[in-house]
């Protein structure tokens, strides 16, 4: 990605900033050696930091869809970076250097995205703009005056450019094959253990026991009358129950189609008097 970075700013350069002229357009680290070999106009774009844009990452896989519209593969976003250059002119005379200068600072000002014409190898397929920054202050914990005394040379006029661009991350993850059974539930009473016994009938039975033994707890035991305190409890041993079993109503729902049955569901109402 980095080398169609270059070619596509060198592309922009020499169509808006040199309008025609016959100066280079270089991409060296600009140190004494480097400046004592120069015999021609030259534009000298030197990339000397690259950092990740943490702000704009993002952590959400996208869906790739095929023709049918269903789901066939997950790819990761892209991650955005960003690339630092050191933007210089070199001539015989400041005054051209200068007008070379203003010459790119205009151009980079009238193109805060990359045009998409000048656009070179992988970057044709980013899914993403690429911005240019030009003469922005550098951070803290970075000044030019440090990148020229690393490149051992002397301060010259020069413009920071930053070019925030997409990287493809080249992964993929094949999506599963699609969901074609209809869902399927099951509606069972809060104080029901399980609702997953053999046929219709244990189940009623069970509802029935349990009906029994909430109406064998609540009755009330010993003699009943106005000179008798009635009392509540648990039924003696032998003490018949009297039947008082709730009528239920059972309902049995299948979804799908004939030829392709779904989930049942079923449902039971209990009538309480």
């Amino acid at each position: 990605m980095i080398q169609d970075v270059d070619e596509s700013l060198r592309a922009l350069v020499k169509r808006d900033a040199l309008n025609g002229s016959k100066a280079d357009v270089a991409f060296d680290a600009p140190n004494k050696d480097w400046s004592s070999r120069r015999n021609t106009p030259t534009v000298d774009l030197y990339l000397y930091d690259i950092r990740e844009d943490v702000e704009q990452r993002e952590v959400m896989w996208e869906d790739i869809r095929g023709q049918d519209g269903m789901i066939v593969e997950r790819r990761p976003p892209p991650r955005r970076f960003k690339l630092s250059y050191l933007v210089t002119a070199w001539t015989q005379r400041p005054e051209d250097e200068h007008r070379l200068l203003s010459g790119l600072l205009s151009c980079f000002l009238r193109n805060q995205t990359m045009p998409a014409d000048v656009l070179s190898g992988s970057l044709l397929d980013t899914r993403g703009k690429i911005t240019l920054s030009i003469a922005l202050p550098p951070p803290q914990d970075r000044s030019i005056s440090d990148v020229w005394s690393a490149l051992g040379g002397e301060l010259k006029p020069s413009l920071d450019l930053v070019v925030n661009a997409p990287i493809e991350i080249r992964t993929s993850q094949a999506a599963g094959p699609p969901v074609l059974e209809e869902p399927k539930f099951t509606i069972a009473r809060p104080d029901a253990e399980s609702e997953t016994l053999a046929s219709p009938a244990a189940r009623a039975a069970k509802g029935r026991r349990a009906a029994e033994a909430r109406i064998a707890a609540a009755r009330p035991v010993g003699p009943s009358g106005p000179e008798t305190t009635r009392r509540s409890g648990r039924l003696k041993p032998g003490e018949p129950v009297e039947p008082a079993t709730p009528a239920s109503q059972e309902e049995a729902v299948t979804s799908g189609k004939e030829n392709q049955p779904g989930r049942i569901f079923k449902m039971r109402g209990i009538e309480r008097s």
